[in-house]
């Protein structure tokens, strides 16, 4: 792989525990997204989805991150196959963009390196990301513009579908908006418990960042699949970018585009 401009038609691949998200960009947009379980990759499914979503445009380049490392080297066949690229994997290693403050950085999760290379590229520093997806994940880029750490807690999902699993009585449900603060039945109950009840768990460990940087006002960005709800009623989330990952991977080409 070898990138020439940011002009380049480029297919990128975010791949969670849950969902891989995949885009096409050029310049400094992201023309269009889709995702798909990230199990297919295993069923030999996820070429098919690839080769529908690109349809006929001649791809340029591939970039992506994984935190599912047992689907990369699946992922990396594929697109060598189908376009003959060797895609570009985001990491600590790679990273560029921004700076890690962090004792072990090959630790840290590939998409949420992308996500604080996207914030801190569009909304400056100091930022804070707060990602909604299988787990709850705040990422943290300093004034120095460095990566220094953050906090992960269990999903919206994870949550309620543990008290379904566990528990005779308490059912599966859908995550949203809940009518009340005090549930009238169980379903109600349990969403008031997910819902705001996660509003206050975001609200109080946001407040406990802003003392740490010592920032009374702070750039918040929300990204992930109950982003956009869980932000709608918190003052302290300014914005919402359900495509931040992917952008970050199209920032991290170009910087690389333009470092060769």
């Amino acid at each position: 792989m070898k990138p020439n401009t940011i002009n380049d038609l480029l297919l990128l691949l975010d791949v969670g525990n849950t969902h891989t998200h995949v885009g096409i960009s050029r310049g400094h947009l992201i023309l269009r997204e889709k995702s798909f379980p990230t199990h297919w990759w295993r069923e030999n499914r996820a070429d098919a989805v690839l080769k529908g979503f690109v349809r006929f445009q001649r791809i340029d380049g591939s970039c992506f991150c994984s935190v599912v490392p047992g689907i990369n080297r699946c992922l990396v066949s594929a697109i060598r196959n189908r376009w003959h690229l060797k895609p570009l994997e985001l990491k600590a290693a790679t990273l560029t963009g921004i700076g890690i403050d962090y004792p072990k950085p090959a630790s840290i999760g590939s998409d949420r390196l992308s996500n604080a290379l996207a914030a801190s590229n569009r909304f400056g520093c100091p930022v804070v990301v707060v990602d909604f997806g299988t787990a709850v994940t705040f990422d943290i880029v300093n004034s120095r513009q460095q990566y220094i750490g953050g906090i992960i807690a269990p999903g919206l999902s994870v949550m309620t579908d543990y008290l379904h699993q566990k528990t005779a009585l308490l059912p599966k449900i859908k995550i949203k908006e809940p009518h009340s603060v005090i549930g009238k039945n169980t379903e109600e109950a349990m969403l008031v418990g997910a819902v705001h009840g996660y509003r206050g768990l975001i609200r109080e460990l946001l407040k406990e960042i802003k003392g740490k940087l010592k920032r009374e006002k702070l750039p918040v960005v929300a990204t992930g699949g109950y982003s956009k709800l869980m932000a709608s009623r918190l003052s302290e989330i300014q914005h919402v970018e359900a495509n931040l990952t992917l952008e970050g991977l199209r920032i991290f080409w170009n910087l690389k585009a333009l470092s060769r």
